[in-house]
């Protein structure tokens, strides 16, 4: 495939991250054809508040933001950069429930979370140590991207220019902002806040510019002393729309997504980024997630799914699935989202090295293989992958065995099904995830009801079928006994849909359940047989 044809699949692609580049490309390359000048990087960026760990949100927006990056590369070969952009500059507000340390952290709320020793002790401030969890989340991931703390441009002055513009601007900005604050926020608000020279606070007070050119500024102090100080060199903090709209135009940043809970803040952000000589950069308000009740995600409730749960019941490749689809709408996130995924996300793989080159465009697979910075060329890593096992299949072994399922019993199962031993980290991880998964969420919920009269001749009738049926019958072959059964007249049932029900409650103990053949095999005969009789056992 040359780079030709994937441009051109690419500019016709429907798929949404292509969709996004489209626009950017429209953009960038309105002005000379040739994206940004002298063959300069595109910059894709995302930003993160350093108050707490990454989680969940924090993947997705830099997975997603990354799905647009490739797509752009893809669309018009020109280079991109992606910067993960920590505001550790911003002040503690609030001291998190799950930090050890709690005296210490109240006795520093208000300061740069840079300027706060770390409650862990590690590192040389909270904002160190979570930015060094961010970064270790990030590569775990394989993303590709340049860290940049706030802390370290404030300090060293590399925003200087950036804030003196600000304070040149500073009228602008505040007719901007005040006429959508309340009366008590307005009464006190500066679009700068300083950084108080005798307890460290970032201020929330009234600031007179005196030289926006030195950057030197005036305002009352905690004690009540009004102090004249520079508000550059980390010396100050912008608020966090103004400070958006300066990063936006100091950095250069041609794309940023953000949840719909920023919508205002883009708005705003993007008239103060204007003032200030630049433009709002391209890019989408996604939707935020749900629990499985329909409602909105509450760190304070402890109703959202976190991502080291995902990884426990699942796989890294499927919560990237799960994530890829349209981000302009809400997607619940809960454990029950995690099975179908998996599958899915398989399916899809298998499937992508026979689709034609626009439909690859179109599968999430291909985005996905993309997303980390291992990725090479223009053809896909791995594509037409596989696996020997379904994780639904998986998961009603392990439902069988049930307390005594084990990762080591499921694989020793799945080599005597296969006639080898796997030898595969994707199966491995999927065998991980289902024995955990059936542990917590399967197991307490199982519930064999006893058969009924017809129900049970028709499982007798199965046990005759496997009773004569090779020790190492196909899955096809046990399919089609199990078949023939359900549509015979004499068990009543309507359709085989009811019979696999049957099968499914009485001897899994689930409303649904797998493709039976592939579970008899996988499962061995002579056990299958030892489910029906103890189902026959309750009739």
């Amino acid at each position: 495939m040359t780079d030709t044809s994937l441009q051109d699949a690419a500019r016709n692609s429907k798929a949404w991250p292509f969709q996004e580049a489209q626009r950017l490309a429209k953009r960038l390359n309105g002005k000379n054809g040739k994206g940004k000048p002298d063959g300069e990087p595109v910059l894709f960026e995302t930003g993160y508040g350093p108050s707490g760990l990454p989680h969940i949100g924090t993947f997705q927006e830099v997975l997603r933001t990354t799905f647009v990056r490739r797509a752009y590369e893809a669309l018009t070969g020109q280079p991109t950069r992606l910067v993960a952009f920590s505001d550790d500059m911003d002040g503690l507000r609030k001291v998190p429930d799950n930090l050890p340390n709690q005296a210490m952290l109240t006795e520093n709320l208000g300061k740069p979370l840079s300027r706060i020793p770390d409650p862990f002790e590690k590192y040389e401030s909270f904002a160190h140590h979570n930015n060094a969890m961010l970064r270790e989340f990030l590569d775990r991931f394989g993303f590709d991207y340049e860290f940049v703390a706030s802390s370290e441009r404030y300090n060293s002055g590399a925003f200087d220019d950036a804030l003196k513009n600000v304070l040149a601007h500073n009228q602008d900005i505040l007719d901007i902002m005040l006429p959508t604050l309340r009366a008590e926020r307005a009464a006190t608000y500066s679009p700068i806040m300083p950084i108080s020279p005798t307890t460290g606070v970032v201020l929330q007070v009234p600031v007179e510019i005196v030289d926006a050119q030195s950057g030197l500024i005036r305002f009352t102090d905690e004690d009540g002393t009004v102090i004249e100080q520079s508000a550059l060199g980390g010396m100050a903090k912008l608020q966090w729309k103004v400070d958006f709209a300066m990063r936006w135009v100091a950095l250069g940043v041609d794309y940023e997504m953000y949840g719909k809970d920023l919508t205002d803040t883009g708005v705003q952000s993007g008239k103060i980024a204007r003032v200030l000589g630049g433009n709002k950069p391209e890019g989408l308000i996604y939707e935020l997630f749900l629990d499985e009740k329909g409602e909105k995600i509450s760190k304070s409730k402890g109703n959202g799914l976190t991502i080291e749960q995902w990884l426990e019941y699942g796989t890294q490749e499927s919560l990237g699935f799960y994530i890829f689809p349209n981000p302009k709408s809400a997607k619940q996130l809960h454990t029950g989202v995690i099975p179908r995924a998996v599958d899915d996300y398989w399916q899809f793989r298998e499937r992508l090295a026979e689709q034609p080159l626009d439909k690859q465009l179109g599968n999430p697979v291909w985005h996905l293989l993309r997303a980390n910075k291992h990725h090479e060329g223009p053809e896909a890593p791995g594509a037409g992958d596989t696996v020997p096992v379904t994780f639904g299949l998986l998961l009603n072994l392990a439902s069988v065995l049930g307390a005594e399922a084990t990762a080591e019993n499921v694989s020793d199962y799945l080599t005597t099904y296969l006639g080898e031993p796997v030898n595969d980290p994707s199966v491995d991880a999927m065998i991980d995830a289902a024995v955990a998964y059936t542990r917590d969420f399967i197991v307490p919920t199982l519930n064999k009801r006893a058969p009924s009269e017809t129900e049970a001749a028709a499982l007798r009738a199965l046990d005759d079928a496997l009773a004569g049926a090779a020790s190492d019958a196909d899955a096809e072959t046990l399919q089609t006994a199990v078949y023939e059964i359900g549509k015979r007249e004499e068990f009543g049932f309507e359709n085989l849909r009811d019979w696999f029900r049957a099968l499914y409650e009485t001897l899994l103990g689930s409303e649904q359940g797998p493709r039976m053949g592939s579970f008899i095999a996988l499962y061995g005969v002579e056990n299958s047989r030892k489910l029906i009789a103890e189902a026959l056992a309750k009739a």
